[in-house]
């Protein structure tokens, strides 16, 4: 049984909830900026009643928000105040009964780059960490094969609770988590987002194009720059598609101006790590 569709009332209450939680952080909301700046001073968009109002999904639009200065030695202290009440949350009845635990996110809140799935499995709520199951496995060699490491990026999911048996994510549950996934990557400010899946990419993006028309693009969410791609989850199941994964994160580096040595580049294309 899940959980009722949100009313506007309901909505002003987490935009409130979610300004709240920050001012206990020691926060400030500031006016509107943009996003000029070192990275040692993130601004980090949090919504307002009226803005999430306005933004209703249908419009497939962003919504426009005061920018709150989130100092960066408080970025992790933020993110563990978010985290609590995820583990407290009882909005989705049938998950927060079935839960081992809540899987909220893990990796540098400083991070340029995030990568965002779907929902937690058997694995990941077992030990309480999303992506440690063999997709996160695959995960990690793909991240690697980027010359980076998990600690380098901030991993995180749609959902911060295991559906049953894996299922897809249901729409009540996602709206549920939104709020979630919205104030975490307001706090990160990363300026690179990696959606893994469909269900993440048109999460975030609010569209229902399928996951193969939004490869190979790049997208925009509140500024931050959006590559989708297929999950690792599917490259299991499809090894063919790996060789497409990796061109899209040959794609995501180039933006980020990061440059692969010939000997990874070469690697990439032919090892499971790279996808290819």
């Amino acid at each position: 049984m899940t959980a009722p569709s949100r009313t506007p009332s309901d909505s002003n209450r987490a935009a409130i909830q979610q300004l709240e939680s920050l001012e206990r952080a020691g926060l400030r909301v500031i006016g509107r900026a943009g996003r000029s700046g070192s990275r040692s001073q993130t601004q980090a968009v949090v919504p307002t009643t009226k803005s999430v109002e306005a933004a209703a999904p249908s419009a497939h639009r962003e919504s426009v928000a005061p920018e709150v200065n989130v100092p960066s030695d408080t970025q992790q202290d933020t993110l563990q105040i978010i985290q609590a009440e995820v583990a407290a949350c009882q909005r989705c009845g049938e998950l927060a009964s079935t839960r081992t635990q809540t899987v909220f996110g893990v990796g540098n809140p400083k991070a340029r780059l995030c990568f965002l799935g779907e929902a937690p499995g058997a694995d990941e709520d077992r030990q309480g960490e999303p992506f440690v199951g063999r997709a996160g496995q695959l995960l990690t060699k793909i991240i690697e094969a980027c010359t980076l490491a998990r600690s380098d990026v901030y991993i995180l999911n749609v959902l911060k609770c295991r559906p049953p048996g894996n299922r897809t994510p249901l729409p009540d549950e996602v709206s549920n988590c939104r709020g979630f996934l919205d104030r975490q990557l307001a706090i990160i400010r990363p300026d690179f987002i990696c959606c893994l899946g469909s269900v993440a990419a048109q999460t975030l993006l609010e569209t229902d194009s399928p996951i193969g028309r939004m490869r190979g693009k790049l997208f925009s969410y509140r500024g931050i720059s959006v590559v989708c791609t297929y999950h690792p989850a599917y490259l299991l199941r499809n090894p063919a598609a790996k060789k497409d994964v990796w061109d899209d994160m040959k794609m995501l580096l180039a933006k980020m101006g990061i440059e692969l040595p010939k000997k990874s580049e070469s690697a990439g294309r032919t090892s499971e790590a790279g996808g290819a």
